[in-house]
């Protein structure tokens, strides 16, 4: 049975023939002998999926009594280091550290609470959820509580609780009414009433809010992102616009954060590594499309000119092909 983590549109699989002490041995072999051997490393790693990548692992820490995790970050360094580290994290607690890591120090990166919130699904946060607790004692909403105001708290505390319905049933007259009180709500009224936006549009499924934004279109003539822009207004506007967004076309919205990741100067690694490790199993060749689609290029070139060494290679291994 796939996992919560998988789709059929990634480019990592389950690896056949796969024989985990094997694998936990060459990678021992690759670690302990004099200068690391990367190649093992990336050649094992990147070709197996999360699930197998646990079983290694488990392994690893039978033969040698250590954890890999601690032997990968003694022995890499760099973004090449935390790439590999990500790739055995289990999922569910990669998410809840890049969490963490979003509402660490003075600033909090909005945009990585952003994108992780809106493209997991209900099960997915409700294991990261636990994942969090797990590793800080802390809850994850009372974090995002203490990191962030208004109704942009309230927002991402709705996503957080993975409540939104997953059912992929449509109700046409749901669509209607919810498109009515959205126009209600915003366009129509003197002031918006924000918590209309933030119930129907963190709490609907999918191809239902697809429906309801085609209604919206109907009764307003103006497409729901141009009311949004309009009406709502910083990072409120920006989680609302994700939403309507992942709707409209998830792997479209991962694209377009890849290309913010590694245009421009300096890479953003941190969601590049986030955004290859966390897909490459569900929907890393749709993104591969419509980033050809978008931007001209494919996304392996775009990597490979903005990264190097093992980290290249890595990546390149986990992307797949060149498009």
């Amino acid at each position: 049975m796939a996992s919560v983590w998988t789709g059929n549109r990634g480019t990592v699989r389950d690896y056949p023939g796969f024989n985990p002490s094997a694998d936990a041995e060459a990678i021992q072999k690759a670690i302990q002998g004099i200068g690391t051997d990367e190649k093992t490393i990336i050649h094992i790693l990147t070709a197996r999926s999360h699930a197998q990548r646990q079983l290694i692992a488990k392994e690893y820490r039978v033969a040698s009594g250590k954890d890999l995790k601690d032997d990968l970050k003694s022995d890499l360094s760099g973004n090449f280091e935390r790439l590999m580290v990500a790739l055995i994290t289990p999922p569910a607690l990669f998410d809840a550290k890049q969490l963490k890591k979003a509402m660490k120090g003075s600033g909090t990166d909005e945009s990585s609470l952003i994108e992780i919130l809106t493209t997991r699904n209900s099960k997915q946060l409700k294991e990261i959820y636990e994942a969090y607790y797990t590793a800080y004692k802390k809850s994850l909403g009372d974090d995002i509580s203490s990191e962030t105001s208004g109704d942009f708290r309230k927002a991402l505390l709705t996503l957080a609780n993975g409540r939104r319905d997953e059912g992929l049933k449509v109700d046409e007259n749901l669509a209607k009414k919810d498109a009515q009180i959205l126009y209600d709500a915003g366009e129509k009224k003197w002031g918006t009433d924000e918590d209309k936006f933030t119930e129907i549009l963190c709490l609907r499924s999918f191809p239902q809010l697809r429906l309801t934004f085609e209604e919206y279109r109907n009764i307003s003539q103006k497409d729901i992102e141009d009311s949004i822009k309009g009406e709502l207004s910083g990072h409120f506007e920006d989680l609302l616009l994700a939403i309507v967004n992942c709707v409209k076309n998830t792997p479209a919205f991962l694209a377009e954060r890849l290309h913010k990741a590694l245009k421009g100067a300096g890479t953003d690694e941190l969601t590049l590594n986030r955004i290859m490790v966390s897909r490459s199993e569900i929907d890393l060749l749709d993104i591969r499309v419509e980033y050809k689609k978008r931007y001209g290029c494919s996304l392996y070139s775009a990597i490979k000119s903005d990264t190097s060494g093992d980290y290249e290679i890595a990546l390149l291994k986990i992307c797949g092909e060149d498009d």
